[in-house]
């Protein structure tokens, strides 16, 4: 199973610093893609604002890289068109160059209340579109302190996922809430006990016991090997490390070869 890492900008990046830091990842990207072949490199994606998807696409394009780094957004709208003012929706992330998309994360279930079947239909929506939805789950403090993370997490699973839910189109993400951007972690065991507990729902749900269930949460180069060396982990979703080059390149050489 090849590792996938995945970076969120989050509402972060301006041109044309952006640019420039998007562009020291594609050189270190194009001298690892040249000296080992595809399959021992993990997949790399980046999801910037919306706005900076267009022209990482054609920096992407003009670097010519074999399809090693690729692109997502952050969130899709349900609907493929209407008056939904701010909103984006998955076909035109689509047309911006992305094929993939975050959906579900917890950010956006606290900020604009996104409840269970929301994110459901923005999973669906994402692949009426082709993309790959990342669908985030996570428990909050309470949640865990309570011993109640499995069953937490397991109800958005099952809330989200649909009988068209493959291990090749769709990707699921564990974010501990209470683990994104304040620096703490839980134990490898705790991140192994949850990734099994995942993986046993979705083969309940859907009959995909391959499906990628990436890590997420305060990801950084000095922990990644560890996190990423976790039996379940497929890869990792990266918020604030993703942002420089050389810490999300180097999260991305700490995966280990695909299993």
């Amino acid at each position: 199973m090849r590792p996938l890492i995945a970076g969120n900008w989050k509402m972060n990046g301006r041109l044309p610093a952006a640019m420039k830091e998007f562009d020291r990842l594609l050189r270190e990207a194009g001298r690892a893609a040249a000296k080992a072949k595809d399959a021992a490199l993990p997949e790399i994606l980046v999801c910037p604002p919306a706005v900076l998807l267009a022209p990482f696409r054609d920096a992407i394009a003009a670097a010519d890289l074999g399809g090693v780094v690729a692109l997502g957004g952050q969130d899709c709208h349900a609907a493929e068109a209407g008056a939904h003012t701010g909103d984006i929706a998955a076909e035109m992330l689509r047309d911006a160059g992305a094929t993939h998309v975050i959906v579900g994360h917890s950010e956006r279930r606290a900020d604009h209340g996104e409840k269970n079947a929301t994110v459901a239909a923005k999973l669906a929506a994402a692949h009426r579109a082709g993309l790959v939805p990342i669908l985030c789950v996570g428990e909050t403090l309470s949640q865990r302190d309570a011993g109640h993370a499995p069953t937490a997490v397991a109800r958005q699973v099952r809330a989200a996922l649909g009988a068209g839910c493959t291990a090749a189109n769709t990707v699921i993400a564990y974010e501990p809430v209470w683990a994104i951007g304040t620096g703490r972690t839980p134990t490898p065991e705790d991140v192994a006990a949850m990734h099994l507990a995942i993986r046993r729902t979705v083969e309940k749900a859907v009959g995909a016991p391959r499906m990628r269930i990436l890590y997420g949460g305060s990801v950084k180069p000095d922990n990644a090997a560890t996190l990423l060396a976790v039996a379940g982990v497929n890869g990792a979703l990266v918020g604030g490390a993703s942002l420089l080059a050389k810490d999300f390149w180097g999260i991305a050489k700490a995966s280990p070869k695909p299993r």
